[in-house]
């Protein structure tokens, strides 16, 4: 019996490993308080506290100090925060950027129009500063739907009219494959397209924890279109990889059962071009 214990971060950032993904072909809120210390507050708000005038309701302000994967402090704390404030999961707001606040960085930057990359500089946090909403895919879709964007590589996830999640994912690699794998007491020989087609469908079974399947391990999968499933991987890279499936981060796999129901609408649309 497979443990539920979330691996380390390092895999994650294996950007190139394509790890077996077991599939078959087939709102936010714009503005937040800042921090109680008043030095850091704009000095248009300071001066009118000061003077007696009516309470202003500050603008977001980033801390606008460069960061890169393995930087550690209250900048990365409050990139955190406001990540999972706009719907984005990078994880415990612990101080450090690992691997699992990475994949939010990259799926945040995505969306607002910016090159995903581990550094985190002025333009990230500016966009931190004044979000942008991501793109309706489905403009006359059911409230509480998920969106596959294959163009972005993101998934988000609609509750009640409102966006309650967007992550980072990776889709099928586009590249034909064929795979050996002993199935049913069998060695048998799978071949594929590797392709996550575009469409509306709707979520059926799923699988809690691990689940094998005649092309490798997926975690806590929820399908949706016959063997294709939104699923937690050991390698989430910026490129599609996948045999078909969705891959997204272990952390989200890991919350997405208790979100997203059965019969629920997915919709994937859009096509990755490759640089």
């Amino acid at each position: 019996m497979v443990a539920r214990r979330l691996p380390g971060v390092a895999a994650l950032l294996t950007a190139g490993a394509v790890v077996l993904s077991g599939c078959a072909t087939g709102a936010e809120r714009e503005r937040a308080a800042l921090s109680s210390d008043v030095s850091a507050r704009p000095a248009a708000v300071q001066n009118a506290q000061a003077a007696g005038a009516a309470p202003v309701t500050p603008a977001v302000v980033a801390p606008r100090k460069t960061l890169k994967l393995g930087a550690k402090g209250k900048a990365v704390t409050w990139m955190q925060k406001r990540l999972t404030e706009l719907g984005y999961r990078p994880g415990k707001a612990d101080g450090q950027y690992g691997g699992t606040t990475l994949a939010a960085v990259w799926a945040f930057q995505k969306v607002n129009g910016i090159r995903p990359t581990s550094t985190v500089a002025r333009r990230t946090w500016a966009a931190l500063e004044a979000p942008k909403a991501p793109k309706v895919l489905v403009r006359n879709g059911r409230s509480t739907r998920a969106e596959v964007n294959l163009t972005k590589q993101i998934m988000v996830l609609y509750v009640g009219g409102k966006v309650e999640l967007i992550t980072h994912v990776s889709s099928g690699s586009g590249v034909p494959y064929c795979e050996s794998a002993t199935w049913q007491g069998r060695k048998q020989r799978f071949c594929g397209s590797a392709t996550t087609p575009t469409g509306d469908y709707r979520t059926t079974w799923r699988a809690n924890g691990w689940h094998r399947s005649y092309l490798g391990q997926l975690y806590n999968p929820i399908f949706f279109n016959g063997g294709i499933a939104f699923h937690g991987a050991l390698s989430v890279p910026l490129h599609p990889a996948s045999h078909g499936c969705v891959r997204m981060p272990m952390n989200v796999a890991e919350e997405l059962p208790g979100m997203l129901g059965k019969g629920v609408p997915v919709h994937v649309k859009g096509r990755f071009r490759r640089a």
